[in-house]
């Protein structure tokens, strides 16, 4: 069994809500239902779920009266021999974007303080137009992604103490024992060839076989385009297809920006923009926005006209290329100019999970490019990143602006500082993220 760290964050939220239900966000295949259904299990006495894909029919009992009540005794009607325990029963309405009436109950069944609620779906968002009533002030949501670096240790079988250990590292800038780098190393560039969907990670811990994790891949990225075919509208479908499989096209050129015309000869943004957003949307790509001025706060000088895109998980990436990737980035065997965008990937995906928001700059001459903004203490940080040792020009003439107190060069090496610049390995991106 895989552990997850939004258990703790479920823990948390039934200790601190008010009149709230959970509403976790996330693509397909990253784990809710698993973790949330042992989450239900574990620490309710009763745990009551609904699929509105598995069982359409229970879509009926959120017609009509939408009061708890009445939603209570409908469940006992369409569920013989369920049973609520006051203040212990969790009520599980997965795949809720399926069934809208039961998105709008939400703000009745957050004012029953005898019931927990948690929804989920995926591509939330797009396939609520006909809700009729968001519960807003009674629904927190929540984001939930594949596995992150430290969830992928733990499968491995490294305990907390390991993660403590390396943060502790990181935030006192002691380089690690070389064995323990290099090891930390090897099971990086494993976690960027096998990505961090739960399935595939669960079956390579099973099998300790790389083909058996690529198959895998190779079965959730099917069903991801099988999903553009099923829930975008018509008049994007092929569009969105066509943007998503661009992406290793994308990632192979030295891009400033995402660009159409690799989509298709002379493609135009008024042409397959609002296919990207629905990608974006359904979670299954990050937009990292340029902005016109590297300060803060970020946002305020987003140009919407300029943004690269990442996938949202790097062994659907893999997948993409073929299984002679995975070879080559486990083996540290990747070479020629993809390889830069591809470890940009990897890092704008464990930022994300983070919690960072992806942003980067390009002076006007085009000749300094700082490839992620973070920010920390209201101040932008810079990140370059090098899959190996190598030269960082650009972030030691950013570094020179006195506005800048750090920025990071994150690579294969250990960990060190010079001036303001601080070399971290690449494994320990996510430190860089404030509370993450």
């Amino acid at each position: 069994m895989l552990k997850r760290k939004i258990t703790q964050q479920l823990r948390e939220w039934r200790k601190n809500k008010r009149e709230e239900c959970l509403l976790v966000k996330g693509a397909r295949q990253v784990g809710k239902t698993y973790a949330i259904s042992d989450f239900g299990q574990t620490e309710y006495q009763k745990f009551i779920t609904i699929n509105f894909i598995e069982s359409p029919e229970l879509k009926a009992i959120f017609e009509g009266d939408l009061s708890s009540n009445a939603i209570k005794k409908r469940l006992s009607l369409f569920m013989p021999g369920i049973a609520f325990v006051d203040g212990n029963t969790l009520l599980f309405l997965d795949e809720i974007q399926e069934c809208p009436n039961a998105r709008t109950a939400l703000k009745f069944l957050a004012q029953d303080s005898s019931i927990d609620v948690i929804a989920s779906g995926s591509l939330l968002g797009i396939s609520y137009r006909e809700v009729t009533s968001v519960p807003v002030g009674y629904e927190r949501q929540m984001d939930m992604f594949g596995l992150d670096f430290e969830e992928y240790l733990w499968a491995l079988g490294y305990d907390g103490q390991v993660s403590d250990e390396l943060r502790g590292h990181f935030q006192e800038l002691e380089p690690l024992a070389e064995e323990v780098h290099q090891n930390m190393l090897r099971h990086f560039r494993e976690y960027m060839a096998i990505g961090g969907m739960p399935a595939v990670v669960q079956s390579f811990v099973d099998s300790q076989n790389f083909s058996v994790a690529f198959s895998g891949q190779e079965m959730i990225l099917n069903t991801y385009l099988d999903d553009i075919a099923k829930f975008a509208e018509a008049g994007i479908r092929n569009k969105a297809r066509e943007c998503y499989l661009s992406i290793p096209r994308q990632l192979a050129k030295e891009n400033t920006k995402f660009k159409y015309g690799l989509v298709e000869k002379r493609g135009t943004a008024r042409k397959f923009e609002t296919a990207l957003d629905w990608l974006r949307d359904a979670n299954v790509v990050r937009y990292c926005h340029a902005v016109t001025t590297p300060q803060f706060p970020l946002r305020a000088y987003e140009d919407d006209t300029r943004f690269r895109i990442y996938a949202a998980d790097s062994g659907l990436l893999t997948a993409m290329y073929g299984f002679e990737m995975m070879s080559a980035v486990v083996n540290d065997k990747l070479e020629g100019p993809m390889k830069g965008g591809f470890y940009e990937n990897i890092v704008a995906d464990m930022l994300t999970k983070a919690g960072a928001d992806l942003h980067y700059w390009m002076n006007d001459k085009g000749n300094i490019e700082i490839e992620f903004l973070l920010e920390q203490d209201a101040r932008v940080v810079p990140v370059e990143v090098k899959a190996r040792r190598g030269s960082t020009a650009s972030l030691n003439t950013f570094l020179e602006r006195d506005d800048i107190e750090r920025g990071y060069k994150l690579t294969s090496g250990n960990l060190g500082i010079a001036g303001k610049k601080i070399t971290a390995p690449l494994y320990m991106a996510p430190y860089l993220v404030p509370h993450a």
